[in-house]
């Protein structure tokens, strides 16, 4: 008996792991009643592709306002225009460098804080595509229903070490979740 649950634990892990790997997240654009001053762009620092693909949502004016989540302490606002090329003026009225997070649980809630001081009605939320699940998942935890989340991931080429590692954390969490 006991064998038989091991066994169906670990084809249900298995079928879940393919069912992660080959539905990864896409990126989007427009979004109906996704832009203008109560909306935003949460972008979350790590690989490439993340910050541009924040700055381009920003540009094209799909959001009002950008918050990077776990920018290193040391980067200095200037630094951070000088090498995403953002005029000054954008850097000063539109994007929020924060730097009190440091993982993906603590993004969400440097997001939930800002969101929460901006009034913030609809986010978007820019991570890769294997990040993405559980970054939504645990933005949507810390946020109010209210506050409406569109995922928006950055296309990658994830290695199967990524997307295996990546599975396990979001089993992880929300199991953890579910225990407390």
């Amino acid at each position: 008996m006991l064998r038989r649950l091991l066994s169906l634990i670990l084809l249900g892990w298995i079928l879940g792991f393919i069912v992660f790997a080959v539905t990864l997240p896409k990126p989007v654009d427009a979004v109906p009643g996704g832009s203008g001053a109560g909306s935003a762009v949460i972008v979350l620092t790590g690989a490439e592709g993340r910050i541009a693909r924040g700055l381009e949502v920003l540009h094209r004016g799909w959001a009002g306002q950008m918050l990077v989540a776990g920018v290193d302490p040391e980067v200095q606002p200037n630094e951070f225009a000088l090498h995403y090329h953002v005029d000054p003026q954008v850097m000063q009225c539109c994007v929020t460098l924060g730097s009190e997070s440091v993982d993906t649980r603590s993004n969400a809630q440097e997001a939930r804080q800002w969101i929460s001081d901006r009034h913030i009605t609809t986010v978007r939320l820019v991570t890769s595509d294997w990040h993405m699940r559980r970054a939504f998942w645990e933005l949507r935890r810390v946020l109010p229903a209210s506050v409406a989340v569109t995922e928006d991931a950055v296309p990658t080429q994830p290695s199967l070490n990524i997307l295996f590692v990546e599975y396990c954390k979001l089993l992880a969490r929300r199991f953890g979740a579910l225990i407390r």
